[in-house]
């Protein structure tokens, strides 16, 4: 905002002069200027009836600034509060909604793939190669989802574990499939105290206990 000030005369009332009630009367012999909303003072001089005060004082009186033009001065004021950018919201802390429900549907999607696996094993019941390529895509898919929908510290936090849990997931099929390519019949006790199982599933317990936290705490079964 800028105002542009010929003479001293011309000035905004509001800001220079201070005209007496009506009459001519004489002002105290002694007073000051202040504007709402600004520290500091400024000496007025009384003349005729009329109250000025120095430009250069109100220039810092209001924080602006002066600039000189031929046979003007220029004041040129700060924004007020309602032109200043507005501060940046604070960082929400904790998990946020959309992250903890992604996060879910993921654990979930991982622990049906788990158990088939865990089953076909036990029950020697073969799972197809195209089934757990399909159960793998919608892992992978949502977990996309749970990228995206991450917005606070916690769920950035977060995300890394449930990429970790997503990729040993992956080592427990993999290794699963190459047992069935090798022997038409593997042991029901294959996976019974397997150390990639239990981190998938000790994993996927610690996320749960965080989501029903609402805050992140690290789960080391994760890396």
């Amino acid at each position: 905002m800028k105002m542009i000030l010929a003479v001293l005369a011309t000035l905004p009332a509001a800001l220079l002069m201070l005209p007496a009630n009506g009459n001519a009367q004489t002002p105290p012999k002694a007073s000051i200027l202040t504007i709402a909303g600004r520290p500091g003072e400024a000496p007025l001089l009384h003349i005729d009836g009329k109250s000025y005060v120095e430009i250069e004082t109100l220039a810092l009186l209001t924080q602006g600034s002066l600039s000189f033009k031929t046979n003007r001065t220029i004041l040129t004021l700060p924004p007020s509060q309602a032109e200043a950018p507005e501060a940046a919201p604070p960082v929400k802390q904790g998990f946020s909604a959309a992250f903890i429900q992604a996060g879910i549907e993921e654990m979930s999607l991982i622990r049906e793939w788990r158990i088939a696996i865990v089953n076909a094993v036990e029950s020697n019941s073969p799972v197809s190669v195209e089934w757990v390529a399909g159960r793998q895509r919608l892992a992978d898919k949502n977990l996309a989802l749970t990228s995206a929908a991450a917005s606070t510290d916690d769920d950035r936090s977060a995300y890394p574990l449930l990429t970790a849990e997503f990729g040993n997931m992956q080592k427990l099929s993999e290794a699963y499939l190459a047992m069935r390519q090798r022997a038409a019949f593997i042991s029901p006790d294959t996976f019974n105290n397997s150390s990639l199982e239990e981190q998938v599933l000790s994993c996927a317990r610690g996320f749960v206990a965080m989501a029903e936290s609402h805050e992140f705490q690290d789960q080391p079964a994760c890396r």
